[in-house]
């Protein structure tokens, strides 16, 4: 690991039911532990992003959150919009009904709507393809049609199914990556061990709630709480 535990992780602050107070002292904790980012709802962002303003932490947010099935338009636009307001990395999540169709032109279609409009401002995408309804081998293409998309990362789950990271999901994933995209396990994470567990296989990001950073960064405990 060559960065301490705490820059690996987006603290999601995701909870559709988190008032506007909730969500502020969430971002806070984030910053406090000077996450790499806060993975925020696209309403918070400018919220967000003034909070984040001089720190050491930058501000994430999701796109198509989480069911994937926005068409592909309007993702763009709401990655247009996200940018606007300030973020510095998007999560979208894939149109996963597609991936199991093993409708792949679709399917980079569909990321390629936000990429192109995020690389011209230097803004990161990450796919998210929530595993759990997924195939090994659904998992290896899908990194692939991520990769001539041009995303940056790969991203297991939005922390809203069924499941979250496993292993041989991760492991997929790495394999299909083969250094051309970074991995970002999340779903499930929610204590230091299981984050380091992944940052040594080869993640270089980890989604966790916000209410598992404390957990994760000072090794002690285990956050029950679902993402």
């Amino acid at each position: 690991m060559s960065e301490p535990i705490n820059r690996y992780l987006d603290h999601a602050v995701l909870k559709p039911e988190l008032t506007r107070d909730e969500a502020r002292e969430a971002i806070r904790l984030g910053i406090d532990y000077e996450v790499r980012t806060v993975c925020v709802r696209p309403c918070d962002i400018e919220l967000a992003t003034s909070m984040c303003r001089g720190t050491t932490t930058e501000v994430s947010c999701v796109v198509a959150f989480p069911h994937g099935c926005a068409m592909s338009s309007m993702k763009a636009a709401e990655a247009q919009a996200s940018i606007a307001a300030g973020t510095n990395e998007i999560d979208m999540v894939v149109n996963f009904g597609f991936v199991r169709s093993a409708m792949w032109d679709e399917v980079i279609a569909d990321i390629r709507a936000v990429t192109d409009v995020a690389r011209p401002h230097g803004v990161l995408v990450k796919v998210i393809f929530e595993t759990s309804y997924l195939t090994l081998d659904e998992i290896t293409r899908a990194t692939e049609c991520a990769i001539e998309a041009k995303a940056d990362f790969v991203k297991t789950s939005t922390g809203f199914a069924s499941d979250g990271a496993t292993e041989e999901g991760v492991r997929a994933m790495l394999a299909a990556a083969d250094g051309r995209i970074q991995v970002k396990p999340s779903g499930g994470i929610r204590d230091r061990q299981r984050a380091q567990f992944f940052i040594d296989l080869g993640a270089t990001r980890i989604g966790n709630g916000y209410t598992s950073t404390r957990a994760i960064c000072e090794g002690e405990g285990t956050d029950g709480e679902a993402y």
